[in-house]
């Protein structure tokens, strides 16, 4: 831990850095032909709505009864172009109830952090918030024991919200956090745990395995040594290991100095490897493997299979954050299954799908073991030097007979990420329906989009239509009551 004399400095010269990188920042240009990630589907909203009498067609299965919750960057003043990052806008969650066969509201809400609440003139809500500024979670959204908390990575605390989606409190799991948190903490099944890698921006040596027990409080925060500030954006877990994704995005001191709010940049001098910690072995015990550099966002699922081997499943990408200054990059993305050997410390790549795509979603009851499906979101093929929605696929890929499915919305119909909601707890993979948000760029409209998942490429069961576009963001949850 460190000094008073130690944070003095820190301070000091954070203060300074801070002064030259807002003076550099006034001299950048905006990008012409507008921001990618301000402009079209992507334009922000500038309100925050509730709807009650929502359109529907088809039949909204009876057995569907909570909220589908999802997070994503929406500036709450207007930013400034020139510096703007995907990354760094003020979050807004987006939420819709279902119960009874019926969608009961629909409701967007800024989530209460420095900017919001100027823009809205209104009360910071109590509790700690990240002195760098990231006061409002922007990257996901879960419910835990009945509490529903946005969060995000890099040292931004979670923001606890009531049902109808209003900030209570910026809450570090009620002071039991005392270090950074995550935008993925992975729910083990079988011990109701929530395991996550997380780092802070301003930390260049350590990360920590985090895990909240089933009523969301931290039990276990357990340091671990890296090297050059590394952004680990996800991580997966087995029955017995937690996978540290440690590879080539790095902090960046130039990139904070020349005033990117995202200081991150592709960084081909550090190592790519994956770690394998068991789940409650110190640190000094992490077996690291080797893997050709790449960049992983999100894995799908982990298990340890028939032979004793650890396999992975992720979207890779080449690169990443080496060319824009505005959000994610990379030439190619591509779903892969890695298989981890311990022993040689060597990590083996074998190519699924090598068309486009990320945000990958699985069956959660499955999490840390065998599994069949895998969704994703297809993304553009084009090089745009940017990873903007664009495509009206997702795909679902079958993990054992190596086929996959798309299921295509149409023309000018852009989803996000689904997500799977089993019939019940014990039914199979295909059990369920996958939901989530499709943009109709034709008419600036959103559709809630509820497909059946024993029949992926048919027709959506229901289909509840909203009468604004709600822009693309990262990542949600179904939240059952």
């Amino acid at each position: 831990m460190a000094s008073k004399m130690e944070e003095t400095i820190r301070s000091v010269v954070g203060s300074g850095l801070t002064a030259i990188a807002g003076f550099n920042r006034k001299r950048m240009k905006a990008p012409e032909g507008g921001h990618p990630y301000l402009t079209g589907v992507h334009r922000p909203m500038t309100a925050e709505v509730t709807l009650e009498d929502l359109s529907v067609t088809g039949s909204i299965p009876a057995e569907l009864s909570g909220r589908y919750l999802r997070n994503g960057p929406n500036p709450a003043l207007p930013p400034d172009p020139a510096s703007y990052h995907w990354f760094t806008g003020a979050g807004m969650v987006h939420g819709l109830a279902i119960s009874g066969g019926k969608a009961q509201w629909y409701r967007n809400r800024w989530v209460r952090g420095s900017e919001a609440c100027e823009a809205l003139g209104e009360t910071i809500p109590p509790g700690p918030r990240h002195a760098g500024g990231s006061d409002a979670p922007n990257t996901n959204v879960i419910g835990i024991a009945g509490r529903t908390w946005a969060i995000v990575e890099a040292g931004g605390h979670p923001v606890e919200m009531d049902r109808e989606l209003n900030s209570i409190a910026h809450n570090k799991f009620d002071a039991t956090l005392t270090n950074s948190y995550t935008a993925h903490p992975h729910e083990c099944p079988v011990t109701g745990e929530r395991h996550a890698i997380c780092y802070r921006g301003e930390v260049m040596d350590t990360v920590w395995h985090t895990v909240l027990d089933r009523e969301g409080h931290v039990i276990r925060e357990e340091p671990i040594t890296v090297q050059h500030g590394p952004s680990i954006h996800d991580c997966a877990i087995t029955d017995e290991h937690v996978l540290v994704f440690d590879l080539p995005v790095t902090f960046s001191m130039g990139k904070l100095i020349a005033g990117f709010r995202f200081p991150y940049q592709w960084n081909p001098d550090h190592p790519a490897r994956v770690g394998v910690l068991g789940r409650n072995a110190p640190a000094s015990s992490i077996i690291w493997c080797d893997v050709d550099p790449c960049y992983v966002f999100h894995p799908s699922n982990a298990f340890i299979d028939a032979d004793g081997r650890i396999i992975v499943d992720v979207v890779t990408h080449d690169r990443m954050f080496a060319r824009s200054n505005f959000g994610p990059d990379s030439e190619r993305s591509q779903f892969e299954r890695w298989t981890i050997n311990k022993d040689s410390r060597r990590v083996d790549r074998d190519i699924i799908d090598p068309r486009p795509q990320e945000f990958p979603r699985y069956d959660e009851r499955l999490t840390g073991k065998p599994y069949r499906y895998a969704i994703t979101l297809a993304l553009p093929e084009r090089d745009t030097g940017t990873l903007e929605v664009g495509d009206t696929r997702i795909y679902r890929h079958d993990m054992v007979e190596r086929r996959t499915e798309d299921h295509d919305f149409g023309r000018d119909r852009f989803p996000g990420e689904f997500v799977f909601v089993p019939r019940s707890s014990e039914g199979s993979e295909t059990d369920g329906w996958y939901i989530g948000f499709v943009i109709n760029a034709e008419n600036d409209t959103t559709d809630f989009v509820i497909l059946d998942a024993a029949d992926f490429a048919g027709e959506p069961v229901a289909t509840v239509h909203l009468p604004h576009r709600i822009p693309p963001g990262f990542h949600g949850n179904w939240v059952p009551d």
